[in-house]
């Protein structure tokens, strides 16, 4: 059984308090099926990352990047077609060295967590 997005929301969030780090809400999206979007900011290097959930061919969650640039207009850009295309669509905003470590499902492209 899969969560709502707004309880997994939440979870993520307390998940990046809990580890030292910033997160909040930008966008509110449908609380039961709303996609989520990570936007990852690294305030020391200026550098943003998206991420989206994906599934692979044999149903494995996985977080992919849906854009290859790491500045934030670009990415926010990205956000704000993908909020005209599906209105439910939730983004989350992390400020942390390397954001992408709160995701518990794999990340494609990163290194295995050890």
């Amino acid at each position: 059984m899969m969560l709502s997005s707004d309880i997994w929301v939440a979870a993520l969030i307390r998940r990046v308090e809990l580890g030292g780090s910033f997160a909040t809400v930008a966008r509110k999206g449908d609380a039961r099926a709303g996609a989520v979007l990570v936007k990852t900011i690294n305030r020391r290097t200026n550098e943003a990352r998206l991420y989206v959930e994906a599934t692979r061919g044999e149903g494995e969650r996985v977080w992919m990047s849906p854009v290859d640039f790491a500045n934030e207009a670009g990415i926010d850009a990205y956000i704000g077609r993908s909020a005209r295309i599906d209105p439910d669509v939730w983004v989350v905003e992390i400020e942390d060295m390397d954001g992408a470590r709160f995701l518990t499902e794999p990340v494609e492209g990163r290194a295995a967590k050890s």
